[in-house]
């Protein structure tokens, strides 16, 4: 793009129409208000927690097109950043058609918010190894497709996250099972179900992968790779760095600028150059590396980095955004233990705080979602310490102190 140079960095404030506002919104309001940008927080139900820090804030079904579409028109936003899955992602096209900045872009919220496009799209156009894989629209499609993949398997929906309608499946009788979960744990009904072989691997790991302009030109940096542990498919814990050979970490690092450069090179018609920072999930098993997912946003296993990092995540996602000078260095290793709600709550409070900063090394993040519902993650602690086997001690410690009644 010959007139990226001129156009940036952009000029400040930028008004800023924000489709998502929970914790990870939240922090993202906040790093970009410090450049004066003005945020427009909109999500599915009041007192998100981005709503409490923004400018102003609205309420609406993010699925229905009309409704994107009337409140991008009323808003009239600068940059239109995408934090969800649940999108109606045509009015995101819409827009971006009428010349309005969706960043990353349009095309690369169609092509990731379904598994189906992303996981294609890796497999096919960037070549990157991946678990073995098919999609089905019906029962009978996914018994078929199935007992070709083998088992183990997981079978989950083409539109979800934090591990959402998610199964592992270890024999042909539990598909049915399988479907129905996927069916009801769906961020929005696609009709598909994706099956992947179970890959054993020997840990996973999240590769922030930033692109941000260097004299005008894109470049691709990589924060230092997280290592996380998940249960029933949505992170328990992480850290930072996980350890891993120059290999495998080279070949992470080249896995990751593939699929972001086929994203971008997809996106080539919106006239906007494609900045941000990406979650690239891999499995990794001694030297292989395997593309797993990608979040065209900062990463829920990515809030280590509020104690880890030079910039966190979120300073990071805002200054490539916005054409800004960036930093993605290491500080100390670190840390994050999220809290989960054991059961429903209609008006949450948090216990134990006292106790859980009592160690100067841990931070505290509480979120304000207005309800509590079992399994919903409502704060997170993070910590730093010399060694990563130690802040993930001392993270865990702290969020076994804070309770929720």
């Amino acid at each position: 793009m010959t007139s990226t140079q001129s156009i940036y960095p952009l000029s400040l404030p930028q008004r800023v129409l924000l489709l998502g506002s929970g914790e990870l919104g939240k922090e993202l309001t906040i790093s970009l208000q410090r450049f004066g940008c003005e945020v427009i927080a909109c999500d599915t139900y009041d007192r998100a927690p981005a709503m409490s820090v923004a400018s102003s804030s609205v309420v609406i079904d993010m699925t229905n097109e009309t409704s994107v579409s009337a409140v991008i028109a009323k808003t009239n936003p600068d940059l239109i950043i995408p934090e969800v899955e649940k999108l109606a992602v045509e009015a995101l096209i819409a827009a971006a058609q009428n010349g309005k900045r969706v960043t990353p872009s349009a095309t690369i919220v169609k092509l990731t918010f379904d598994r189906q496009g992303i996981r294609t799209l890796a497999a096919e156009k960037a070549n990157v190894p991946t678990s073995k894989f098919a999609f089905a629209d019906s029962i009978e499609t996914l018994k078929e497709e199935a007992g070709k993949i083998g088992f183990p398997c997981f079978v989950k929906p083409t539109m979800s996250s934090s591990g959402h309608g998610q199964s592992r499946v270890i024999s042909a009788d539990q598909l049915d099972q399988a479907w129905e979960n996927a069916s009801a744990g769906a961020r929005a009904s696609t009709g598909k179900v994706i099956i992947e072989e179970n890959i054993d691997f020997d840990y996973e790991i999240t590769l922030l992968t930033v692109r941000h302009l260097v004299d005008g030109q894109v470049q691709t940096s990589f924060c230092e790779p997280i290592g996380h542990r998940q249960q029933d498919g949505d992170y328990v814990e992480s850290w930072q760095p996980q350890a891993m050979s120059v290999n495998a970490l080279a070949r992470a690092k080249e896995i990751a600028k593939s699929v972001t450069d086929i994203l971008a090179e997809e996106s080539g018609n919106e006239n906007h150059p494609v900045l941000g920072l990406f979650g690239v999930e891999l499995f990794v098993r001694g030297d292989e590396v395997f593309f797993s997912e990608l979040s065209p946003r900062p990463h829920d296993t990515g809030m280590v980095t509020i104690a880890s990092q030079v910039q966190n995540e979120f300073d990071l996602h805002a200054r490539a955004i916005l054409g800004l000078p960036l930093n993605t260095s290491l500080l100390n290793p670190a840390a994050s233990a999220p809290l989960k709600a054991p059961t429903e709550n209609a008006n949450p409070r948090y216990f134990g705080l006292d106790e859980a900063l009592a160690d100067p090394q841990v931070s505290i993040r509480i979120f304000g979602k207005p309800e509590a519902h079992k399994g919903r993650r409502m704060a997170v602690a993070v910590a730093r310490h010399e060694n990563v086997d130690e802040a993930r001690r001392v993270a865990q410690a702290a969020i076994g102190k804070l309770t929720i009644k």
